[in-house]
C-alpha cells in the first residue's frame, strides 16, 4: 500500500510528513521527490525522510540511473517505491510543474 501526496514548498512537505508519521508511517516510509536534484535532496534532508537508493532500486537501477536523464530516473525511483508505470509517468509530469511529490509505503 502506498500513499500519494503532492505540495508546493517545504513548509507544506513538513507538514505532510508529520500527518503521514501521526499515520503510522516511519521516516523510512517515506520518500520526497522534486525535479531538482538538490532540492530533493534538501528536502529529504530537512524532513528526515529516506531516500531512494540501492534498497529499494536495486544494484543495476541504481547504476544505470546514472547515465539517464532525470525524468527517466524519477520514474525509476517512483517504480521502486510501489507505484505503477502509469502513475510513474504522471507524477513525473507533476514534477515537471514544480510541484514536490510525497510517497508513503509500506
Amino acid at each position: 500500500m502506498h500513499v500519494v501526496k503532492v505540495c508546493e514548498n517545504g513548509v507544506q512537505a513538513l507538514d505532510i510528513v508529520e500527518d503521514l508519521t501521526a499515520q503510522g508511517f516511519t521516516h523510512d516510509d517515506i520518500y520526497i521527490f522534486a525535479h531538482g536534484i538538490e532540492r530533493s535532496k534538501d528536502l529529504t534532508d530537512a524532513t528526515d525522510t529516506a531516500a531512494v537508493g540501492v534498497g529499494e532500486q536495486g544494484l543495476f537501477n541504481t547504476i544505470s540511473n546514472v547515465f539517464q536523464k532525470r525524468g527517466d530516473e524519477l520514474r525509476s525511483k517512483f517504480e521502486a517505491v510501489g507505484l505503477s508505470e502509469q502513475e510513474a509517468e504522471k507524477y513525473e509530469e507533476v514534477l515537471d510543474g514544480g510541484q514536490v511529490v510525497i510517497v508513503a509505503t509500506h
